[in-house]
């Protein structure tokens, strides 16, 4: 298994998750981002806003 050294490990990489870990990245931030399905979660893969 490799070893990874990181400032903060995002959880998730929903509507929140994904936007923080840009931003992390933004800041100068060693940011890891774990997601087990697609990455933005469901409202950007699959809408949600009812039509």
């Amino acid at each position: 298994m490799d070893s990874h050294s990181t400032d903060v490990l995002v959880i998730g990489g929903g509507p929140a998750g994904y936007v923080a870990g840009i931003r992390l990245g933004q800041l100068g931030t060693k940011a890891i981002l774990v997601e087990r399905e697609n990455m933005g979660g469901t409202c950007l893969n699959w809408g949600c806003i009812p039509s």
